[in-house]
This record gives C-alpha cells, structure tokens and sequence, in this order.
C-alpha cells in the first residue's frame, strides 16, 4: 500500500520540468532587472506564472517548458484560449492589488527548451494584447 501511495503522490515529469522552467524564468528575468511580485497566482479562472515590474511597468509572464521542439517551440503553446484566460486572470489581480492599478501593464511569454543537456530560453515581451 506505502509503494502505491508513493507513487500516486510523487510529481509528474512533466510538472517537475514546468516548475524548473518557472524557477530558471524567474532567474532570467531577474537578470534582466525585472522585479518578481508573485508567483504562481491562481484564481478560479486560471493561474498566472509570474507576476514582475520591469521599471513602471507590471508584466504577467506565462512560462512554457518543453523537453525538446519535436512539437513545436513552447512558446506557441500559448493559443488564443490561454491568451484569455492570462487576460481574465490579470483583471482580477489588478482588482485585488489597487496599487498597480495605475502601471502600464504588459503581457510576455517565456519559453525555454531543454535539448541535449542545453537550456534555450526565449522571452517574447509584449507577446499579446489584452483580448476582451
């Protein structure tokens, strides 16, 4: 019974790659002189990985991890529903956060590729508008 429990609980690969990428987004984007406000923040509608300031500008950035590009670049993941769903997500992080109310805000797309050992990141900024 312990071994199935083990197993039933024990993370997934494919998350366990997701939280890497998050963690190796957020180092990237710190070098870059973002400020990381928070991550991770889930409501009802969805979740949004990383939340930053780059200056006066508040950035939702969505990370997208893949083992390799057989399937496509991560970043192409991000379609027209998960698009919506970031958007619907940021207006509920602006209602519970009045102080950033004023901010310009951004919207940026992480994607990182692991092949052969070597990590490829892409940071799109401004990677899609707010969609209605």
């Amino acid at each position: 019974m312990k071994k199935i429990l083990k197993r039933l609980f024990t993370p997934s690969a494919k998350r366990c790659l997701g939280v890497a990428g998050e963690k190796e987004a957020e180092r990237f984007l710190k070098k870059k002189g973002y400020r990381i406000i928070d991550r991770n923040y889930r409501t009802r509608h969805g979740e949004i990985d990383l939340i930053a300031l780059d200056g006066d500008t508040l950035v939702f950035v969505e990370v997208k991890t893949r083992g390799s590009d057989n399937f496509g670049l991560p970043q192409e993941a991000v379609d027209r529903r998960k698009r919506a769903h970031i958007t619907k997500v940021s207006k509920y992080f602006l209602a519970e956060n009045p102080s950033f109310k004023d901010h310009n805000v951004r919207f940026d797309v992480v994607g990182l590729t692991v092949e052969g050992g070597a990590l490829r990141v892409e940071h799109i900024s401004n990677a899609f508008e707010v969609e209605e």
